[in-house]
């Protein structure tokens, strides 16, 4: 009889051990895309550049590079999943796309440093060492940071690396409009093993894209609007932080010059930074960054590209498309103009674009949650 419990006891672990691999293989295992063709062609550009996709991934959020040119890829619905073209031709035919993790909590946020992946989640950040070393087995999760707001009104944290080597993260309100308390409204700094936080900017409603200024290494972001004022007001912010500490008026006053409605009286806009450029009401502007690469003409050089989700409650969608904005010789934002679109079709949406990244060769890569796409936009002249 005790050979016979010792017997199952053993069968039983290696059934256990047998599954939890199959697990883990399942999840490091390169993913299968059988979607249907998306339709790009009705995406359109200026003349001399060309779009294709070059990777599909469910809910793609934000972006990163890796050392190794390991593209990471945060998803809202599904994981962290990384990219890689081991033919080296950055094509959909080649692309090889493996979830790096299944179990983080809306993990829309991903950032890279000294050889670490950073993901993440409502309420945390983690991190996966030496992670392109090991993209098919992936090393467990380390915590950074474990006590984050965990409301997920605005819970999702966008997450990267400045030029002082510091890990910056948003924290967006936990409501449309409300008063937030002091660890909700803001962008976040801390040191890359989550020690020394310290807020970098306040009355921030919620910011799903930031990038630095080549040169005066100033952090720009995003911020989205509050909903339930009308189809044309406010506009979604794009925002200059010089000043470590600063206030941008969420949620007194709205684009730089709207007084909230119900908390507008209890402190004026003349308090707060005013925006540095308006983009649109509800257009959902999300990810940001500037263009350093040379692929493109020199016009568009060191300006900066948005994308823009798109409106969810306005009763003509806006947005749901990339803009880029052009900064003057003093750095100063003076025109917006539509640089890809095509995604809304009349009323009805096909994608929505969510983060861009500049590639290694000079080309844009865009995100795309609706649709599960990373498509690559290039100049042929």
């Amino acid at each position: 009889m005790r050979q016979v419990v010792l017997a199952f006891a053993v069968g039983a672990f290696a059934i256990g051990a047998a599954q939890a691999q199959s697990r883990a293989q399942s999840q490091a295992r390169p993913q299968v895309h059988t979607q249907p063709a998306l339709p790009v062609d009705r995406i359109h550009v200026p003349p001399g550049f060309v779009v294709d996709v070059v990777a599909r991934v469910p809910g793609a959020r934000a972006m990163t590079w890796g050392a190794q040119g390991t593209l990471f890829v945060g998803s809202a619905v599904s994981g962290v999943y990384a990219v890689q073209w081991p033919q080296g031709d950055m094509s959909l035919a080649s692309a090889r796309v493996i979830r790096i993790a299944d179990d983080l909590d809306h993990p829309i946020g991903v950032a890279f440093k000294d050889g670490a992946l950073y993901a993440s989640s409502i309420g945390r950040i983690v991190r996966y060492d030496a992670i392109e070393s090991h993209l098919d087995a992936p090393p467990k999760a380390v915590s950074v940071v474990g006590d984050l707001p965990t409301e997920t009104h605005h819970g999702g944290k966008f997450i990267a690396f400045g030029p002082d080597g510091k890990l910056y993260a948003n924290i967006g309100a936990p409501c449309n409009i409300c008063e937030p308390d002091a660890k909700h409204g803001i962008l976040l700094r801390m040191n890359a093993d989550g020690s020394d936080r310290e807020v970098f900017a306040r009355g921030v409603r919620n910011s799903v894209g930031f990038d630095w200024q080549p040169g005066t290494r100033d952090l720009w972001f995003t911020d989205n609007g509050r909903d339930n004022l009308g189809d044309d007001v406010p506009s979604d912010e794009l925002n200059r932080a010089v000043r470590a500490g600063d206030h941008y008026g969420y949620p007194y006053c709205h684009a730089g010059t709207i007084a909230d409605p119900e908390f507008g009286k209890k402190h004026p806009c003349s308090e707060f930074v005013p925006p540095a450029r308006n983009l649109g009401a509800h257009v959902a502007a999300l990810g940001m960054r500037f263009y350093t690469g040379t692929q493109f003409p020199a016009a568009y050089r060191n300006q900066i590209f948005v994308a823009e989700h798109g409106s969810w409650n306005r009763s003509r969608k806006s947005g749901y498309r990339v803009v880029v904005v052009t900064l003057d010789g003093k750095g100063k934002a003076v025109d917006d103009r539509v640089f890809a679109e095509g995604w809304l079709q009349g009323e009805s949406a096909w994608g929505r674009p969510v983060d861009v990244l500049v590639a290694p060769d000079g080309s844009l890569l865009v995100s795309d949650d609706g649709a599960g796409a990373i498509y690559r936009i290039r100049y042929r002249g």
